[in-house]
């Protein structure tokens, strides 16, 4: 027996009242997910904890089989994890967004989803103009970065706001603040000099692209704390593949192999069907693996329906159909998202998350579509969602 974990990322909703109230799972085309959901179990699963951030380190580690209450690790740590990056007794790690502010507002959380390439350059910048023995910076994927401070372990106690949770609200309101915020707000002024004269955000701008004005730094920790083998929980050799550090990290703190896949990002233009095949062909030698598909929460984060249908169906025709299409061993599969990010609000809500349940030992439970309706209607509830994987793996 082989098994998949699709994990669509950010694609669960609310009712969009200009589309007669249906979600973008329910407006995207899905044949593939939908014949899954007429032969498999279909229900909600609660991914987020009562009280703990709706994050993706959260709701992913719960679809992966770990239990958040009891392994909590900050989501900086887990991408310095994957970016190799080492912390020792003293130092602090926060995610650092290239983010655009204009006339004081957050214009944009991803500075108009900046390259790779281009935020490196601009990290370097960083670097080079602030970095010293105390202060370094350290480049990721896209307008991801992690920003590693050492001797001001108070600045843990600051507040920190998201950024992706404040499109278009006044900074000023947000900004880092309590105990410890002070370095925080000072080191995210300073950058705005160093960003300003650099080359890419003029070429940028001569673009009529979106340049990166200021870092914004949140989601503070302080440790690195291994998550105890996928192996030894599960009994499954595991491997994953992702487009985003933050799912690489979790992977190497579960002793889960992460897949180099050619073409695999965190946005529209990912190579969907390639991951899939990828997928396929490391079920040659693992017994299960994760595909993590990053492109239906960034466009949620946009606020772009269109963008998050079209993430959605290319998930379905590129890797689903590719899953059902599979003449290997038998196969058990769970599709779901990690956690809901409505168009309406643009940021990650703690609301529970539609899951599907296909192959050998699944019985139809009466749904037709992974959809939230679909899945309420249902009746089936886990409302601790950590709990899945051992349904997938054991029955």
């Amino acid at each position: 027996m082989k098994h998949c974990v699709l994990i669509i990322d950010g694609a669960a909703d609310r009712p969009l009242p200009n589309h007669d109230g249906k979600t973008c799972l329910e407006l995207a085309h899905t044949p593939n997910l939908d014949a899954m959901a007429r032969e498999g179990v279909v229900g909600l699963a609660r991914t987020v904890p009562p009280g703990m951030e709706p994050s993706s380190a959260c709701a992913c580690m719960s679809i992966l089989g770990y239990d958040p209450k009891r392994y909590s690790i900050g989501r900086s740590a887990i991408e310095a994890r994957s970016m190799g990056i080492s912390i020792e007794d003293g130092d602090v790690l926060f995610r650092c967004n290239l983010v655009a502010v204009e006339d004081g507002r957050m214009l944009d959380y991803s500075s108009g989803h900046i390259s790779t390439a281009e935020a490196h350059s601009l990290i370097d910048a960083l670097e080079t103009s602030l970095g010293n023995e105390n202060l370094r910076f350290y480049p990721g994927v896209g307008y991801r970065n992690i920003c590693k401070i050492r001797g001001a372990g108070e600045s843990l106690l600051a507040t920190c706001t998201p950024p992706h949770d404040i499109p278009g609200e006044p900074i000023a309101e947000f900004l880092p603040h309590g105990p410890g915020s002070e370095f925080l707000r000072e080191l995210m002024a300073r950058s705005e000099d160093a960003l300003r004269r650099h080359p890419v955000n003029h070429e940028r701008k001569a673009r009529g692209e979106t340049p990166a004005t200021m870092i914004w730094l949140f989601w503070g920790s302080g440790t690195f704390a291994d998550l105890p083998p996928f192996r030894l929980l599960y009994g499954l050799n595991a491997a994953m593949t992702s487009g985003v550090d933050l799912l690489r990290g979790l992977a190497l703190m579960a002793a889960i192999d992460n897949l180099d896949i050619a073409g695999v990002t965190d946005g529209l233009d990912n190579d969907y069907a390639a991951q899939g095949n990828g997928a396929l062909r490391a079920l040659a030698d693992h017994d299960l693996v994760v595909i993590h598909v990053e492109a239906p929460d960034e466009a949620g984060h946009a606020g772009s329906v269109d963008e998050k249908v079209a993430a959605i169906e290319r998930t379905d025709s590129d890797i689903a159909g590719r899953l059902l299409a599979w003449q290997g061993d038998a196969l058990r599969i769970l599709a779901m998202p990690d956690h809901p990010t409505p168009i309406e609000v643009r940021t990650h809500t703690p609301d529970p998350v539609p899951f599907l349940l296909w192959g050998p030992g699944f019985a139809a439970s009466g749904a037709t579509r992974l959809t939230e309706a679909d899945a309420e209607r249902s009746g089936v509830f886990f409302e601790e969602g950590h709990t899945l994987m051992g349904q997938l793996v054991k029955g």
